[in-house]
């Protein structure tokens, strides 16, 4: 059992989720890259549900609360902040005091447009702000469709869930 304390003393997991409305007249960007498409993620800063299922889950693993606790929409000097930024905002304030990622799985839930073309670049984006280690399959991003089912398959809205592994740094 000590073995086993000790190890989960090592490691942290935690989930994020995120989900805006599609507009006319906003660009969309999912995880810091620009998708081509007719409408965008309408939010205070640029949208990025992405980005903000990432950061989520990275702040529910270290028991920091989520961005809306860092970052309120209230404030106004966040009105269309680039996520990417506020990423690595979260990423020098709590990731480089003793903590690293080990991965990072996401899913984005949007009916249209077809991502898989931007996905590999979402996944380095990412990996170059989050990860110290060189292993290039620790971000994981998928996508998938609701069928035409609901607001997402109605094409009014995407969402996005992410699970974050964390450990501790020996140093």
């Amino acid at each position: 059992m000590n073995n086993a304390n000790s190890l989960l003393n090592q490691l942290r997991i935690g989930n994020g989720f995120d989900v805006h409305p599609l507009v006319e007249g906003r660009p969309l960007i999912l995880g810091g890259v620009k998708i081509e498409h007719d409408y965008g993620c309408d939010g205070h800063s640029d949208g990025d549900v992405l980005t903000h299922s990432i950061m989520d889950s990275i702040l529910g693993a270290l028991g920091q609360g989520d961005i809306g606790d860092h970052f309120p929409s209230s404030d106004s000097k966040y009105k269309n902040a680039n996520s990417i930024e506020l990423l690595k905002n979260i990423h020098s304030k709590f990731l480089n005091k003793g903590w690293s990622i080990i991965n990072i799985d996401s899913t984005i839930i949007l009916q249209a447009p077809i991502i898989k073309p931007y996905i590999k670049t979402m996944e380095e984006t990412i990996h170059n702000i989050c990860c110290k280690l060189n292993d290039t399959n620790s971000i994981s991003i998928k996508a998938t469709t609701t069928d035409h089912l609901g607001f997402i398959g109605n094409k009014e809205g995407i969402a996005a869930i992410s699970t974050c592994l964390l450990i501790r740094d020996d140093g």
